[in-house]
């Protein structure tokens, strides 16, 4: 991971940051270093969970650990989150996947759990493009994009189940970031 991706990764950590409450028990899906826990280090949070394809291995740290797979099949049934985060990942999904996910997110939620999620606006992948090839990213997945539009983020978190706490932008009005609420 080069310094710009490094960048862009804490940044969207960040707005994240203040929707975690105390005691949470997070699942982190793309977690891929685990670097949301290491930046809750201050805050209380219950034994949480994060899930990424390109783990290695298995990683047990303080009160979280990092499991190689993918969400929701490599998931212990009978978790329970009060917090599931997903930061730069829903774009990779394929449409059938985002379409399923609204339902296994209702079924790893508690009752008044939330969502917090970014995604980035279409545009960014030019970007994107222009700064791997000038090698100022790795540019994690790329090729999984396909334009992903946010005005479908609230239409795939549809409000018979959840109720959107929060929308805004951010980095310039290119990234987006949503807090959805479990409905009971």
């Amino acid at each position: 991971m080069k310094f710009l991706d490094r960048v862009l990764r804490n940044w969207r950590v960040r707005k994240c940051l203040p929707y975690i409450n105390s005691n949470d028990k997070v699942l982190d899906i793309g977690c891929f270093d685990g670097y949301l826990f290491k930046e809750l280090v201050g805050k209380p949070i219950k034994n949480s969970i994060g899930i990424d394809p390109l783990i290695e291995k298995t990683i047990q740290e303080g009160n979280y650990i990092l499991i190689k797979g993918k969400f929701p099949s490599d998931l212990p049934k009978n978790e329970r989150f009060d917090c599931i985060t997903m930061l730069a990942v829903l774009e990779h999904l394929p449409q059938a996947v985002q379409n399923k996910i609204s339902g296994d997110f209702y079924n790893y939620l508690n009752s008044k759990g939330r969502i917090i999620i970014t995604v980035p606006s279409p545009f960014v992948d030019k970007i994107l493009w222009v700064l791997s090839k000038l090698r100022l990213i790795d540019g994690m997945s790329l090729e999984e994009h396909y334009g992903f539009e946010v005005k479908q983020v609230p239409e795939i978190f549809d409000s018979t189940r959840y109720k959107l706490l929060k929308h805004k932008k951010f980095q310039l009005g290119l990234n987006n970031l949503f807090v959805f609420e479990r409905k009971n």
